[in-house]
Order: C-alpha cells, then sequence, then structure tokens
C-alpha cells in the first residue's frame, strides 16, 4: 500500500449556506485521513503518544480547491507520503469524486516528530530509525 484511500459520502452537515462543503470540513477530512494513513502503516499515532511519548504534530498545511464538494456527492480521499525528511513526514491528499475522479482538493499537511515526554516543552526530534524505515518503505 503507498496510498491510503478513505470513501465518504458528503452529508448536509458538512455544506455551507452556498450548498458546498464548507471549507474547513476539507482540513477535518485530511486531518482524519493523515491519522489513517499512519494507522494503515502500522504506527498508529495515540499508541506511540502513550507508549513512547512521540507525536507527529501538524506543522503546516495547505488546500488548493479545484471544484466545490456537493451534498451526497461521494468522495475518495487518496493520502500518500510524498516528502520525508530527519524531523518531518510531508502528507499529499487528493480528494476526488469517487466515481468521475474528478479532483476536488489537492491537501498537504506537513507533520513534526515530537519528544512529548515533558508535557510544558514539547521539543522537535529526529524520527526515531524503526519509524523512519517503517515510512521510508510507503515512499
Amino acid at each position: 500500500m503507498k496510498t491510503h484511500i478513505v470513501d465518504r459520502k458528503i452529508m448536509w452537515g458538512d455544506l455551507d449556506s452556498l450548498g458546498i462543503v464548507f471549507y474547513p470540513r476539507f482540513y477535518e477530512w485530511i486531518d482524519a485521513s493523515g491519522h489513517l494513513f499512519f494507522e494503515a502503516v502500522g504506527l498508529t499515532l495515540g499508541d506511540m503518544w502513550r507508549k513512547r511519548k512521540i507525536l507527529f504534530g501538524l506543522v503546516e498545511t495547505s488546500c488548493r480547491y479545484q471544484r466545490p464538494g456537493r451534498y451526497h456527492q461521494e468522495i475518495r480521499i487518496a493520502t500518500r507520503l510524498d516528502a520525508l525528511g530527519e524531523k518531518t513526514a510531508t502528507l499529499k491528499h487528493l480528494i476526488m469524486d469517487r466515481l468521475t475522479g474528478a479532483l476536488l482538493v489537492e491537501g498537504y499537511e506537513k507533520r513534526i516528530c515530537l519528544d512529548v515526554s515533558d508535557p510544558d516543552n514539547f521539543r522537535a526530534m529526529d524520527i526515531p530509525d524503526d519509524i523512519l524505515n517503517v515510512l521510508k518503505g510507503f515512499m
């Protein structure tokens, strides 16, 4: 698996007053898809937090909007690892119409590996070798 897929349907509560997806919803879906990507490759973020005091915190995110999403439209969110550094992992998310493949949104999120053993003093750290090796396998 190089790309993790999430399918969903746009619901009424996802829309703004114009009847299109309210843009923060895309960021919610991207964040959730990022967590599911890590889980799918065997790196559950919650487990790393509890067991190893490591988090992948969000340091940058962006979206390019191509087409509006509409009520009851079936969408597919395809997530893949786009770049990997010593401390960071960048995920690319393509949100598409599931039936036609038309691109609605292209999103990115850059996450930094954090030592959260001291809750008052988070600090960036190199991605541990075992985690880095797992992620390299999905580049």
